[in-house]
């Protein structure tokens, strides 16, 4: 890979090129040019130099996307240091896993999380200090140094004599939903985000004049990947700090956005709208999402736009596509891309008859187009890296012309409007009650795609807990998108004879009777 497509030399490059055009703007609120943004990330290196972080070092960020979301990034990008992004919705044991696995001695988060990560202060004694780029008053009975924005920047200058980073060197390590056991942090190389960047929407359908609309956090690879295709392209970007089905379109319009990526429930919520004679007017004119809706077809008419889709996950690089902005089977991922195999496949890695359904494995053409494997986790790498195949641990199945289909997930996870939930990370918080003797977490289809969590309880004997208060007591453990939809008690889960739990049988029950729902018992 040339190096001058590396993320931080290609931003330094456009700078050259464009020092005054705008790369990024907030919504409501400021404008970056491409030698703005160069040049704060020079600085921001320099000032991360100056605290003693270097090659090789983790960092923690917690930051709402905004401007000094991306400084942080690609500040230490410059330095080869590891920035390790943090879910703003964590709280509690996930912050806790995450600040003690990661072995940052140094933090950048925004003052409004301070609270939350002095909860867990007392667990975590590597972590040193934390910058607070939007400190607004002296903090001195912390557990830990504080280091204001101004503080921190003070006499710091653009590190013009840094090499920055190679495209086999890791732009971040990003935690995914741990399935089996822990989250783990993939090791994402330079290469892997440009070649991801590239399969999202290739360089061929874009032009400098376009505007990607980016509502999704730094902490996901959905808050990375299209900065880097507006790189590519010598494009721009609008971010906004969360989706809003209200404002999305206002904002497209507002800021001249002409592309867009979505999730499914995102599209739903759109959709879900009352027609609108307005609904076509507007500049967005090209739009990924993941997957597509049913009644695609309609959803273009609608709203006068053009809809591309793909597989993807934080460890590979859009190996599956739609042909460019032509859906031809919505139910579909698309076909391989250009510089990928991939094979459907049994437990022994042996390929499946077609139209038979079987684990998704892929490999690419070039090294370090995937992921670098996990951090600290050997034996998570070896067993997803075997036989030389990255295993993804979903189901699919593909036709005679080469379409893939996605079929279900043979990981225990559920996926919840855009976030991945481990089973068994919930579970573990659940049980942690006193009054319970264990849980078993499920996904349940949601009326907005993808799957709302379903919690099965079982109480010591003689005792009861309200599903209310059980909400209540989880609301102070978990991040939002992990609170329960529904909760149902049982005298005893289903297991097999080794005291494995049946989720597939409680998957199978759904909905029950029983079940009590929170969106039916609000206030």
């Amino acid at each position: 890979m040339d190096r001058n497509l590396v993320m931080p030399h290609l931003l330094a490059r456009r700078a050259e090129e464009n020092p005054d055009r705008i790369f990024i703007r907030e919504v409501d609120g400021r404008a970056c040019t491409y030698s703005g943004m160069h040049e704060s990330i020079l600085t921001w290196a320099d000032a991360f130099r100056r605290i003693g972080v270097g090659a090789g070092d983790t960092v923690l960020t917690m930051y709402p996307t905004m401007l000094e979301s991306h400084f942080a990034w690609l500040g230490l990008a410059w330095l080869k240091a590891l920035e390790v992004p943090v879910n703003t919705h964590y709280k509690g044991h996930l912050l806790k896993y995450i600040i003690n696995n990661s072995e940052a001695k140094f933090m950048v988060a925004s003052e409004e999380y301070l609270g939350v990560i002095v909860e867990v202060a007392d667990s975590c004694p590597q972590l040193e200090a934390i910058i607070v780029p939007d400190c607004s008053k002296v903090h001195t009975d912390l557990p830990f140094k504080i280091i204001p924005g101004e503080v921190f920047l003070a006499g710091a200058t653009p590190a013009r004599d840094l090499e920055g980073p190679e495209h086999y060197d890791i732009a971040s390590i990003i935690y995914t939903s741990g399935t089996t056991g822990p989250s783990k942090g993939v090791f994402v190389p330079w290469a892997q985000l440009h070649s991801m960047s590239v399969g999202t929407t290739p360089p061929e359908y874009l032009t400098p004049d376009d505007v990607v609309y980016l509502p999704f956090p730094t902490s996901h690879i959905s808050g990375k990947n299209p900065l880097y295709v507006m790189l590519l392209c010598g494009g721009s970007a609008v971010i906004r700090k969360v989706f809003s089905t209200n404002d999305f379109f206002p904002d497209v319009r507002k800021y001249g956005c002409t592309l867009g990526m979505m999730m499914f429930s995102m599209a739903l919520f759109l959709n879900s709208q009352p027609e609108d004679p307005g609904d076509s007017d507007h500049p967005m004119r090209k739009l990924v999402m993941v997957p597509p809706l049913p009644n695609n077809r309609e959803f273009e008419k609608r709203f006068n736009l053009k809809v591309r889709t793909l597989f993807n996950m934080t460890e590979i690089s859009c190996p599956i596509t739609s042909d460019g902005y032509n859906i031809e089977n919505p139910y579909s991922s698309g076909r391989v891309r250009k510089g990928f195999e991939c094979r459907v496949v049994n437990d022994f890695d042996e390929e499946v008859p077609v139209d038979q359904p079987g684990e998704l494995i892929v490999r690419s053409d070039e090294p370090w187009r995937l992921n670098a494997g996990y951090w600290k986790m050997p034996e998570a790498t070896a067993k997803a890296w075997r036989n030389g195949w990255f295993h993804t641990g979903d189901i699919f199945s593909k036709d005679h012309s080469g379409n893939y289909f996605f079929i279900d997930r043979k990981k225990d996870y559920i996926r919840r409007r855009g976030e991945n939930i481990s089973s068994r990370e919930l579970e573990t918080i659940v049980d942690a009650h006193p009054d319970i003797v264990e849980s078993a977490a499920i996904g349940v289809p949601s009326e907005w795609g993808e799957e709302d969590v379903k919690l099965i309880v079982v109480l010591k004997p003689g005792l009861t807990i309200e599903p209310a208060g059980l909400i209540e007591y989880l609301k102070d453990e978990l991040p939002r998108f992990m609170i329960p939809r529904y909760i149902e008690y049982m005298d005893e889960l289903p297991k097999t004879l080794t005291a494995k739990v049946l989720k597939t049988e409680l998957r199978k029950a759904g909905i029950t009777a029983n079940t009590w729902d929170r969106e039916k018992n609000k206030g």
